[in-house]
């Protein structure tokens, strides 16, 4: 009896659990071959002991630098001025959303789902809606920081209606997150095994047509990775090359940040996009020997973990590094400490910050430490 995965009619094969559905980490009960069955309860197992102590900690650590995101910019700072304020203010509510869904796939992974069929449809389409808008969003904010860095005078020139442009792109974000969701709300579905109980996750297709999720899973690599990692090579290396040509003290600080924000990106996103993408290979032709599915399928749960962490890193890397962010999160801090007044933190006691190049002032994105 050979171990090739194949299609199969039997009701207690074990199922793929690579579970959120988005995805399409699935492999169906009848994917597997007549009289073959690929017994994956170890697998099962290991992702009700793996995920939910993990996703409820990125969950917490996640929702508290987001949350101070937002509360900075609703009572310190009242209004959005720059840009910037605009793309880390939606940033942090995408992930703030994000992070609302995985409570759901921690439950899912021990309880199996027990929220019903809405709810799936639902929380898939939230998770894929913000996971795309989150990815969107970094690609807005590298090209933000390329024309307030290098375009410097263009930036000057549009100054006044860089606000309106900023809301117009992150309108145009979210339709487009939107839009790439449709497959949440098609093809979500609520399986039920007598092995493993209720999944919630996506059913492309009956029988062993699997193009819709090969075609599901290219989109995603193509949009949710490869343009903002192109789109970030791209602008950060202009603007590299644009500060080591300053002479500004500060340049060698702002350069370590633009490398913590690249390494970050690719060391949380491409080991998993790459799983993807044999994935999405092995949909189309299927070639895997049931063990190395079921090592394939605990890889990609640790790698899907390690891609979660960004929604932690984000509010770090984009907001909390800033100069005048951090002035704002002092004086958060002090309004909680001191009363709401806030007045042993004013304009006057606060030292004068010295000019950077990279520092978030009006026209500059915060880049300085």
């Amino acid at each position: 009896m050979t171990d090739y995965i194949g299609y199969t009619d039997y009701p207690d094969a074990q199922e793929w659990t690579t579970t959120p559905a988005d995805y399409g980490a699935d492999v169906d009960d009848e994917s597997l071959s007549v009289g073959e069955i690929c017994n994956r309860s170890w697998v099962r197992s290991f992702r009700s002991s793996y995920e939910p102590p993990l996703y409820w900690i990125i969950t917490a650590l996640g929702a508290v630098g987001n949350l101070l995101v937002v509360w900075i910019y609703v009572t310190v700072r009242n209004r959005l001025k720059t840009m910037t304020d605009m793309y880390l203010l939606n940033l942090a509510v995408a992930d703030l959303l994000f992070l609302c869904t995985l409570p759901f796939w921690a439950t899912d992974a021990t309880h199996g789902w027990i929220f019903g069929l809405s709810l799936c449809k639902g929380v898939s389409a939230v998770y894929k809606i913000n996971f795309f808008a989150s990815m969107l969003l970094l690609t807005c904010i590298s090209v933000d920081r390329y024309v307030a860095i290098v375009r410097v005078t263009q930036a000057q020139n549009f100054k006044s209606k860089r606000l309106f442009y900023s809301k117009t792109a992150c309108m145009i974000v979210w339709m487009a997150s939107a839009l790439l969701a449709l497959p949440e709300f098609l093809f979500a579905n609520v399986k039920v095994s007598s092995s493993i109980g209720s999944t919630c996750s996506l059913v492309y297709s009956i029988g062993n047509d699997n193009h819709t999720k090969v075609l599901v899973l290219t989109l995603q690599i193509c949009v949710g990775f490869c343009l903002p990692l192109l789109v970030m090579a791209a602008c950060y290396s202009v603007i590299i090359r644009t500060l080591i040509q300053a002479r500004n003290f500060e340049k060698h600080k702002a350069l370590r940040v633009i490398f913590a924000v690249v390494a970050t990106f690719v060391l949380s996103q491409l080991p998993y996009n790459v799983h993807l993408m044999v994935e999405a290979a092995q949909a189309y032709n299927a070639t895997m020997l049931c063990g190395e599915i079921m090592t394939f399928d605990v890889t990609g749960q640790v790698v899907k973990s390690l891609a979660y962490t960004h929604c932690c890193l984000n509010p770090i890397l984009y907001a909390f590094i800033g100069v005048r962010f951090r002035k704002d999160l002092l004086r958060l801090f002090h309004r909680l400490t001191c009363g709401l007044g806030g007045t042993g933190l004013s304009k006057q006691s606060t030292p004068p910050k010295r000019p950077s190049v990279m520092s978030d002032t009006d026209t500059t994105p915060a880049l300085s430490l």
